[in-house]
């Protein structure tokens, strides 16, 4: 007679007395990244260059799905080394095919090729990439009054404009809300809720 499996308990979010967006009361990897992460200023072509690959991955899925990989995105794309993306060849695109640890989508792997150049190209000409994205808010976190996460925005103008400036310069994957999630994700937009323990004075 097979035995029934027990439930897995129900996961309860840190008693810590902090007041946390209620985003990521539902599974530990949500509270670090929330804890550690989300919202804090970006300023590292690298990371920046990660976010940009795990959001574009992120498109029709949960964040949370992309954070529970995030190390295979690391092992399957060169540590985000964007000059070693940026090269990818055929072989490599159909080995990250075949590889189980990530979204195999063959748009989304094919954009972060793309993507890896396009990025390249920003940082020729301006510098680098972060004085590019940054210079959407004006070089500074735009902080939002939040009471609810109903008062969350998927886009903005902001991230409108940004999304077609990236259009124009061939990025794929690029659409308004993925835009907006890369913003909040890098810091350039700070929604945490007005009493979240994170929210910048």
């Amino acid at each position: 007679m097979a035995t029934k499996k027990k439930p897995e308990p129900k996961y309860s979010p840190p008693q810590d007395g902090k007041t946390r967006c209620g985003w990521c009361l539902s599974d530990p990897i949500y509270v670090t990244y929330h804890d550690k992460e989300w919202g804090t200023p970006v300023h590292d072509d690298k990371l920046l260059f990660e976010f940009l690959v795990l959001e574009s991955f992120q498109a029709g899925l949960s964040w949370l799905t992309i954070l529970k990989k995030r190390e295979n995105f690391k092992k399957a794309f060169s540590n985000f080394a964007v000059k070693k993306v940026a090269k990818y060849d055929e072989k490599k695109y159909e080995a990250l095919m075949q590889d189980a640890g990530i979204i195999r989508n063959q748009l989304k792997i094919r954009a972060a090729i793309n993507n890896a150049q396009r990025f390249m190209e920003i940082q020729k000409e301006f510098g680098s990439f972060d004085k590019y994205v940054w210079s959407f808010v004006g070089g500074k976190p735009k902080i939002n009054s939040l009471k609810t996460l109903r008062d969350i925005q998927p886009r903005t103008e902001i991230s409108d404009a940004m999304s077609k400036d990236m259009g124009k310069r061939g990025f794929k994957f690029r659409g308004s809300t993925i835009c907006y999630a890369f913003m909040q994700a890098v810091g350039m937009v700070d929604d945490h809720l007005d009493n979240c323990w994170r929210k910048k004075p």
